[in-house]
This record gives structure tokens, sequence and C-alpha cells, in this order.
């Protein structure tokens, strides 16, 4: 049975990629009636940041070359491990389970929000590999880092996200839906961009529903 597990990431209640992974998630959950869906709003309820005790669990999992995740429990031995791995067991939980993986995020000082990285640092370990899944990102960024554009040599989100997925989870199947030059709408400097903008966000929102039936 498919398992959706969808993440926002946005400070904004009321976002770009929240409603470009809201219509993935739609879609998905339509072509999908008998599948499972299980949401997280990383912003609404974040994550916290690893510490001390997380850090200790990751050296013991790499130091006893455990590659299968559902052996990962068995390294935990203080109190403190415990708790560590009481705040990490059900994301982990739920990240394994999920056949797809859809993040709704926007661009913040060209990269990720705070919130996405603490999720991705918490369920993150030494050698693990998530093949098979598939990873889908629908994000909003205030102006253009598209190919070819000023800004593309900035652009550390879509860069981030997708070495990181193809090159330590190694996922095969990584899908990104933009939304750009969203600034337009508040900068004034920015003003005659907005036609740009309400392009990309149409076709990202077209893309975000054909996305979901492939």
């Amino acid at each position: 049975m498919s398992h959706l597990l969808h993440l926002d990431a946005s400070a904004r209640r009321e976002s770009f990629s929240r409603t470009l992974s809201g219509i993935y998630a739609a879609a998905w959950r339509e072509a999908n009636p008998e599948g499972e869906y299980t949401y997280r709003d990383l912003a609404a309820n974040p994550v916290p940041h690893i510490g001390q005790a997380w850090t200790e669990l990751c050296d013991r999992v790499l130091a006893g070359q455990i590659t299968d995740i559902g052996r990962y429990h068995e390294v935990v031995s203080t109190p403190e491990q415990a708790e560590a791995w009481a705040v990490l067991e059900p994301l982990l939980d739920e990240l394994v389970a999920a056949d797809v993986v859809l993040i709704g995020t926007p661009m913040y000082n060209f990269s990720i929000p705070s919130s996405l990285k603490a999720w991705i640092d918490q369920v993150t370990f030494p050698k693990m590999k998530l093949t098979g899944r598939r990873f889908v990102v629908t994000s909003a960024r205030g102006g253009a880092y598209g190919p070819g554009t000023p800004r593309e040599p900035v652009d550390h989100q879509e860069r981030y996200l997708r070495d990181f997925f193809l090159g330590h989870f190694a996922v095969e199947d990584v899908t990104f839906v933009h939304a750009e030059m969203v600034n337009s709408l508040v900068d004034p400097a920015l003003a005659d961009r907005r036609a740009v903008h309400e392009q990309s966000y149409a076709a990202a929102r077209e893309e975000a529903g054909k996305v979901a039936l492939r």
C-alpha cells in the first residue's frame, strides 16, 4: 500500500509552498484512495535540534557499522540517549514507512528553513539509505533562481536538498516544483516582475498536480 509523508516548513500559515504541497497531496490522495497519509507541520510543531545525546547515538551507529535502520535502537544505553531516541524515533518511523516524501518549503536566505534542517538532522544517520522512495519538493522563492538566471549560483535550496537526497539517502527519484518571484507581490522594486511570478506560480500549480499522478 502506498504511503505519503507530507511535510510543510513555511513559517507562513498561508504560503505558496504550502499551497503547492497541498495540491500535490490532494491529487495523490485522490489517485491513491487506499493509500496512507501522514502530515507533519514543521513550523507549527518544530522538531527539536539535535543535541549531545543524538551525536552519541550517531557515533555508536557508525562505530557499529549498523546499516539496518530497524537496529538503531540497539545503541541506546543511557537515559539521555533514550530521551533523544524518544524524540527521533517517531520521525524516523514516519520516514521509513513512506514510499513518497512530499516537502513544502520556502527558500530562506538562499537555503531552507531551520525547521526543515532540524528534521533532516534528526532522521539522518551514517550510511543510511532510502533507496526506492520518491522525494518531491514544492517550493517558493522570492526571486528567480532557475538555470541561466543571475542568481542560479546562490541557489542553496534545491542544490542542497537534491545533493543530500541523492548523495546520502541514495534516492533515485527527486522532483522539484518551484514558484518564483513571489517577492514581486510585496517589493515595489520588483513590481514589474509580477507577470513573471504569476506565470511561474500557475505553471507550478499545474505541475504539482501532474507530478502526483506519475
